[in-house]
């Protein structure tokens, strides 16, 4: 059946060509550099964050982690919960990475862009996406590209929902970046932000044992995260001036990870069934109460047009 839907107009650099869409593809390879956090060594603290590029193969060869799987099963219950009675929606996914939440939400029924600079990252999840139903592809595409770029490549009120998770933490400001994508929000919109906390930016290293990390995170927003990239932290109460000041005000925020992001990078979820759901469910009540949520890894924001 013809859903009548069509992607939003693309201005941009080419399509990461789908099956059946053209000869994209891989035209160049990532450099991949696994790193780790390193507590207890000393190591220059970064002045400024950097950026995702190396960490695209530390980053997928940790998906099925246990704090992988913590975050992405976290937020999907948290978007579930915030397009409740909302269908077909227009969803724009910044940095999609491998395409977990794109995916989940083109099955759900909502069409999906999902946009990645990363040839790599982009590789995997056209891979998941080969292997989905025929209309689960249909309501779902892959480009390549910058999410700074989108206000010129998309027109304004292009989406009803745009995600942004685990991108600002790599950028020096995130004002522009937020600006930018509440101009694709339509009227009534949703702007989902993945961001890691900076209220709780010390107790990862203090956790470790690393004392002067612990200390540099009063100081500053600035980290190396478990990739080994330089990375920054945002506030809750800063987020929520941005939103305001684009007109996309804070309309409800979780923690995501209160108490497995000090688990060591190959620990693997429960096997046992029901000891996993009682994690999870630990995860996600910690993540809606206070205080918890506010000492929580990683913030999950939402702002509503």
């Amino acid at each position: 059946m013809d859903s009548g839907w069509a992607p939003p107009s693309w201005e941009g650099p080419g399509l990461y060509a789908l099956p059946g869409q053209g000869d994209g593809g891989h035209d160049r390879l990532g450099q991949d550099r696994p790193g780790q956090e390193r507590f207890g060594q000393e190591r220059r603290l970064p002045s400024r964050s950097g950026s995702f590029a190396g960490g695209t193969g530390a980053w997928l060869d940790r998906l099925g982690g246990l704090r992988n799987f913590v975050r992405q099963e976290l937020v999907a219950r948290q978007l579930a919960e915030q397009l409740a009675g909302r269908t077909s929606q227009r969803v724009l996914d910044i940095g999609c990475g491998q395409g977990t939440q794109a995916l989940r939400l083109a099955r759900a029924g909502h069409y999906v862009t999902g946009i990645d600079s990363d040839p790599v990252a982009l590789g995997v999840a056209q891979g998941a996406l080969a292997e989905e139903p025929a209309e689960v592809r249909d309501r779902m595409q892959l480009l390549s590209g910058d999410g700074h770029q989108c206000g010129r490549w998309f027109g304004p009120r292009s989406f009803d929902v745009v995600l942004c998770h685990g991108v600002l933490m790599y950028l020096p400001d995130p004002d522009p970046m937020i600006a930018s994508l509440a101009r694709l929000l339509a009227p009534g919109g949703l702007l989902s932000l993945l961001v890691r906390n900076r209220d709780a930016l010390a107790l990862r290293p203090a956790a470790a044992g690393d004392w002067r990390a612990a200390l540099h995170a009063f100081e500053s927003d600035r980290y190396y995260n478990r990739l080994g990239l330089a990375a920054r932290a945002d506030r809750l109460a800063d987020l929520s001036v941005t939103l305001s000041e684009v007109s996309v005000p804070l309309k409800h925020w979780y923690g995501v990870r209160v108490f497995t992001d000090n688990a060591p990078d190959d620990a693997a979820p429960p096997v046992d069934g029901r000891q996993l759901a009682q994690l999870l469910e630990a995860e996600d009540r910690a993540g809606r109460t206070n205080p918890y949520r506010q000492v929580a890894a990683l913030l999950h924001v939402i702002g509503a047009k």
